[in-house]
């Protein structure tokens, strides 16, 4: 019974952040991501000067294969979420000390939830 409960909660937790990203602005978030398009793709396997955010929301932080990660990238053990990408959108190095990305990061929540939006909607 516990495994159930824990699986229905799982279940709504992840409903939750697909009807979120249903529900946000992905034009506000792509005018965000021209902050990040100088070295980042959203097309699957294209990478640039940083990793393709294609496929971001659920995958490994610094798993991509075949990018040059950071030590710090590399070594990192989180999964990027709507949470974690958040909270490194916020401050990069500050959020992962370490990382080479040369951003020092967006201030304004709603415009880190706009970008969240639009990597959430590539997935």
């Amino acid at each position: 019974m516990k495994k159930l409960a824990i699986a229905y909660c799982l279940l709504i937790f992840s409903l939750g952040s697909v009807y979120s990203w249903a529900e946000c602005d992905v034009e506000a978030g792509k005018k965000q991501f021209n902050k990040c398009v100088a070295c980042h793709s959203v097309e699957a396997d294209v990478q640039l000067m940083g990793p393709s955010l294609h496929g971001l929301m659920g995958r490994k932080v610094g798993s991509v294969e075949g990018f040059p990660f950071s030590e710090a990238m590399a070594n990192a053990d989180f999964i990027w979420t709507e949470e974690t990408l958040d909270a490194f959108l916020e401050s990069p190095m500050q959020y992962l000390p370490g990382t080479v990305m040369p951003f020092g990061g967006i201030r304004k929540a709603e415009q880190r939830q706009a970008l969240n939006c639009y990597i959430g909607q590539l997935n």
